[in-house]
């Protein structure tokens, strides 16, 4: 018996398969981003980058603050630690107006003169590290005149602070005690604490 074979066209698009595999609907399209999506995107970038900007502004303020304040507890300390180790007196003195300050060696008997020979060290205070005023333990004070810290093998004659503001108007302070040698750096206006007279010390 005489067979009648036929060839079968083999179409993937109608037989639902594809290179991929089984098809079982129209490949999705794809989306992109839209206007408002893009605007959203890059405000809240803009956001971020401000408050980074911010902050880093802040840090770089008061790192420059410490700076110009270390540079003078430096002088102080150096003062401290010379005058302990070899007996000579020394001086820092605080120019209120000028915003300035100067570390020297005591070497004539004239103590209002300072001798360029004596001078160790000069510094000058920033816009963003102002000295506002000077207060010693004896209760006396100045804003505009010139404030001395004398050191000698038995510590310091007076203590004090020196209080500074900061670029965002923060207080800040040197304390300087006349029974310790450490000059140290703490926030806010502290009080100062005055040495007792003779007659108010307890005998034993």
């Amino acid at each position: 018996m005489q067979t009648c074979s036929a060839r079968m066209r083999f179409d993937r698009a109608h037989t639902g398969m594809n290179r991929l595999g089984p098809f079982y609907g129209p490949t999705p399209r794809r989306r992109g981003f839209t206007l408002v999506e893009l605007i959203v995107v890059v405000s809240i970038l803009g956001l971020f980058i401000l408050v980074v900007q911010v902050n880093l502004f802040g840090v770089l303020r008061q790192s420059q603050f410490k700076t110009n304040v270390q540079d003078f507890v430096s002088a102080m300390q150096m003062a401290s630690s010379a005058a302990a180790e070899n007996g000579r007196r020394y001086e820092v003195i605080i120019y209120v107006a000028e915003q300035e300050f100067l570390l020297r060696e005591i070497s004539s008997s004239n103590l209002a003169e300072v001798l360029d020979e004596e001078i160790i060290m000069q510094g000058q205070f920033g816009d963003n590290c102002k000295v506002v005023y000077v207060e010693f333990d004896d209760a006396t004070y100045t804003n505009e005149s010139a404030a001395k810290f004398r050191a000698g093998r038995g510590g310091w004659q007076y203590g004090g602070k020196i209080v500074f503001l900061d670029e965002s108007e923060q207080a800040h302070a040197v304390v300087v005690n006349r029974l310790s040698p450490i000059v140290k750096l703490v926030p806010g206006d502290p009080a100062l604490m005055t040495p007792k007279a003779k007659d108010e010390v307890p005998s034993l």
